[in-house]
């Protein structure tokens, strides 16, 4: 086998596939829903049920997340995205978090999208590494998720 060949494209993981398939039944599920109240009420209860499904430490980190999240950025709407829990400002993806499960990696992750208002000089962190969330991290998180509504 060539070099050329040993790099070439050989499509989407597992996970990725599977992550995409969530993310089209979202969709489904949400263009059937009838109300902005009944919606919003289904996505609490959608991201709520995927965070229990999850294994342990992913559960506990997202649990945490979740409740950092939801307090100090109220406006922040929870939705799944891509089968992950996330936070919606105006429908419009903010931050979500990434367990370790999902993709096979080390580490779970908070990631930041492009709406989020964390912009600093001309290069920034728009994804975090979680391993424990502790009283500095708390704050941390807290600090950021205020920071991208502003």
């Amino acid at each position: 086998m060539s070099s050329t060949e040993s790099s070439t494209y050989e499509g989407f993981t597992a996970e990725e596939r599977a992550a995409m398939k969530e993310h089209a039944q979202e969709q489904k599920k949400a263009a059937r829903r009838r109300s902005r109240a009944d919606k919003a009420a289904q996505d609490m209860r959608d991201v709520l049920a995927k965070i229990a499904e999850m294994q342990h430490p992913d559960r506990l980190l997202a649990e945490r997340v979740h409740a950092i999240i939801t307090t100090s950025a109220p406006a922040l709407a929870p939705r799944l995205w891509y089968g992950m829990p996330a936070y919606a400002l105006d429908g419009k993806i903010v931050c979500h978090f990434q367990p370790a499960a999902k993709f096979q990696t080390r580490y779970a992750m908070l990631g930041f999208s492009d709406q989020a208002n964390l912009d600093g000089g001309t290069m920034w962190p728009a994804a975090f590494a979680l391993t424990e969330v502790t009283a500095e991290v708390e704050a941390r998180i807290s600090a950021l998720v205020k920071q991208a509504v502003s």
